[in-house]
């Protein structure tokens, strides 16, 4: 398959792209997402997607992924992008974040047509010891509800990030050498559970050394399908060096919520 795919130029025809709701759940969300990118792209028609741009899809395949009534598959999805994707532009990286996205999509509308899940193990217990020791019912209470409220321990089923876009100092920039700068990146989440309590925590080691930052960053709060930018100070030391340093994000704890994820990172050339 030629990866490569002429940009879709911008002008309009016919009817507007309609553009889902995306707070009706994940899948209308991610097909929120697709008509947005279309829409971007200039809204061509779906004959100039397969005609002109290449993709490989059907036009009722490509049209229904937009529409938001059911997820389409990982391969229309990719070929509805791929052929809105700007010449030049790194497909890898693209492929990975709708991939990622795509997961997400798919997991939140899995979780949403299951049936209810069964009563926990540990409340189950919970309630037991209770009753064996003549806890109160106010006491019982409580403890469930104290179980309840206690947030899970990261990696957490259904909680999915995505990276979106170096904001400042892309990677291989050239930063004056003594002098402070800002790199913020923004990312997405792209699952079905609330960021809430996170940072972006510094990994030890690289070639990041001579970089000095905090160790660890906040994480602002987002909600399901929203993005953010973290943001974090960086002193460049006075001489010539090269700075690459990684981060992951974690809880409160340091525990690490996508440990098998890549992590995010800068990578700048300082002058001396």
């Amino acid at each position: 398959m030629d990866d490569s795919a002429p940009v879709a130029p911008p002008g309009k025809r016919g009817r507007r792209q309609a553009v889902p709701d995306p707070a009706t759940g994940p899948v209308a969300r991610f097909a929120h997402d697709l008509a947005t990118l279309k829409i971007e792209a200039g809204d061509p028609s779906y004959d100039r997607m397969r005609a002109e741009f290449g993709a490989a899809a059907s036009k009722s395949a490509l049209s229904a992924a937009a529409r938001g009534h059911e997820l389409p598959s990982w391969e229309t999805t990719w070929e509805f992008v791929r052929s809105l994707t700007p010449a030049g532009s790194d497909l890898d990286r693209v492929r990975e974040l709708w991939r990622a996205r795509w997961e997400a999509a798919r997991a939140g509308a899995t979780r949403r047509d299951a049936p209810p899940p069964p009563v926990e193990r540990s409340a189950r217990r919970i309630m037991a010891v209770g009753l064996v020791l003549g806890a109160t019912v106010g006491g019982l209470l409580w403890l469930l509800v104290a179980a309840a409220s206690a947030p899970p321990a990261p990696p957490i089923e259904g909680d999915a990030a995505a990276f979106v876009a170096d904001v400042t100092i892309p990677d291989g920039s050239v930063v004056p050498g003594g002098e402070p700068f800002v790199k913020t990146w923004e990312i997405r989440n792209t699952g079905a559970v609330p960021w809430t309590g996170r940072h972006l925590e510094r990994l030890p080691g690289g070639a990041g050394t001579a970089c000095r930052t905090p160790d660890r960053v906040p994480v602002p709060p987002t909600a399901p399908g929203e993005a953010v930018r973290v943001s974090v100070t960086v002193d460049a030391p006075p001489g010539p060096a090269t700075c690459t340093v990684h981060w992951k994000m974690v809880d409160g704890d340091g525990r690490v919520y996508f440990p098998k994820s890549r992590p995010l990172f800068f990578e700048v050339t300082v002058a001396g």
